[in-house]
């Protein structure tokens, strides 16, 4: 019996290493992404992030004065980056790839902690994680469009005239409402259907 009692007392008094400088914060951000993902933006505190993180409220508020400022770091920081269009030698296997690669980010866990944000902060706080998604998601994805199209005019599978820059934002758009007001979740047979009935038609001669 003692020797269990003391087995006991010493799991009880085993300690997480002490982190500091970028783990602690890794850990941090990834704690405040996680407590989105289950309690939302207004059930999340600098205090249930401090637990879930196994550190100490303080070393939260010393990086973040406020939630916000937590949020809008955890968020950007998690975002996938999206650097390269693909380049799978046709106009429609391009728009098909770099569309699940903007799904993928819609639908990662920042993603969908983005989007729960939106639907919770208020006003002012809205306006800052939309600027958010802009710059991190919808702008970066519209810049990918915009490259495959003009490399489509080159290879000459996209007539020459769609220059306008609302044509990239087309995909984006779609997905984003799709996203919000159908919650839809976007299988990859809606991409196709995207792609075949809205882009081609749009981004092809009448003779193609």
């Amino acid at each position: 019996m003692v020797t269990s009692r003391s087995s006991a007392t010493a799991r009880s008094r085993t300690v997480v290493p002490r982190r500091r400088g970028p783990v602690l914060e890794r850990a941090i951000l990834d704690a405040a992404l996680e407590q989105l993902s289950t309690v939302g933006w207004n059930g999340l505190t600098m205090e249930g992030v401090a637990a879930e993180a196994q550190t100490g409220k303080a070393a939260v508020y010393r990086r973040w004065p406020s939630k916000e400022d937590l949020v809008a770091d955890a968020l950007a920081s998690g975002l996938p980056s999206l650097d390269d269009a693909p380049d799978l030698g046709g106009i429609r296997d391009d728009l098909y790839a770099l569309t699940q690669l903007v799904r993928e980010a819609m639908y990662s866990r920042p993603g969908w902690a983005l989007r729960a944000v939106l639907h919770e902060c208020d006003q002012s706080s809205s306006e800052r994680f939309q600027a958010l998604i802009m710059n991190g998601v919808i702008q970066p994805s519209a810049d990918l469009f915009g490259e495959v199209v003009r490399r489509g005019i080159r290879r000459g599978d996209v007539r020459p005239d769609v220059t306008g820059s609302m044509i990239f934002d087309v995909i984006p758009a779609v997905l984003m409402y799709r996203s919000k007001v159908c919650t839809s979740e976007w299988p990859d047979a809606e991409i196709a259907e995207l792609i075949d009935q809205v882009m081609l038609p749009m981004l092809r001669s009448s003779s193609d």
